[in-house]
């Protein structure tokens, strides 16, 4: 089986067929465990989670009956529900064994990147981070996100979204791909009107490509986007990078993101 958070809360079997528990607060459970797989999770952290700091006076008995009707889910499916969420003091414990999980997958998948990028190889980890971005399904535990634990824990997971996108996008600059690229920027600077990072990406791909006019263009979008919705303007770094387009600055034409890092960092 391969159960997954970074998306809507979903077990799929190994044929891709899906096998979700329907009721909230079972694949709330389920998410929660996930997230501290192979870990004893106490009874009141659990329900902590499952109500958001708000139980009801029966939520110890409740919580018996949830991890019960899970445990009965999951048998339906074809697990040994016994072994996979096994009681142990002060409360529950996930053992997923032979079945993946995407965020264990994502674990694995930006540390080699990172590694592989740090010795020299960035074309392999400009892959493994695309494959790390693949994963995602929407935002993590989409479906769950009312609930303020998952807000939380969902905000922490997407920042390593970010983080792989960006890493992707800074080595395709650097080894001169800016054209392949320009498309999917395009496409995630209208799900991101305010990110600025993005935006820089898209300029100098952009400038790169022989398309001046169409840089300037994001940089306009990117400062109305800002001050009409914050009130700010872009930042230092990103204005260094209008100016070196507005002057053809000759760096911009080197492969490479550094000349989009500034004394601030980018």
């Amino acid at each position: 089986m391969r159960f997954r958070v970074l998306g809507p809360v979903e077990i799929a079997t190994v044929e891709g067929n899906p096998a979700t528990p329907k009721a909230l607060k079972l694949r709330s459970l389920l998410a929660y465990l996930c997230m501290h797989r192979g870990e004893a999770v106490s009874s009141s952290r659990l329900i902590e989670a499952l109500w958001s700091g708000a139980p009801p006076r029966t939520a110890s008995t409740a919580l018996h009956v949830y991890v019960s009707k899970l445990r009965k889910h999951l048998e339906s499916i074809g697990l040994d529900a016994s072994s996979v969420i096994t009681t142990q003091p002060p409360g529950y414990r996930l053992n997923l064994g032979d079945h993946s999980l995407d965020v264990s997958e994502l674990d694995t998948l930006l540390a080699t990147a990172a590694e592989l990028r740090q010795h020299g190889c960035p074309e392999k980890a400009s892959q493994i981070f695309g494959r790390a971005v693949s994963l995602w399904r929407g935002r993590a535990f989409e479906d769950l996100r009312d609930l303020s634990v998952f807000e939380s824990i969902g905000r922490q997971l997407d920042e390593r979204l970010t983080f792989a996108q960006e890493q992707r996008f800074e080595i395709e600059l650097e080894l001169g791909n800016h054209k392949e690229i320009i498309g999917e920027l395009y496409s995630l600077v209208d799900d991101r009107p305010t990110w600025e990072n993005l935006h820089g990406y898209l300029m100098l791909a952009l400038y790169r490509g022989g398309r001046t006019a169409e840089a300037l263009s994001t940089f306009g979008r990117i400062r109305r986007n800002l001050v009409t919705e914050l009130g700010i303007e872009p930042a230092p770094r990103l204005q260094r990078l209008h100016h070196a387009v507005l002057t053809h600055d000759p760096s911009l034409g080197a492969c490479g993101a550094d000349v989009l890092v500034g004394s601030d960092g980018w």
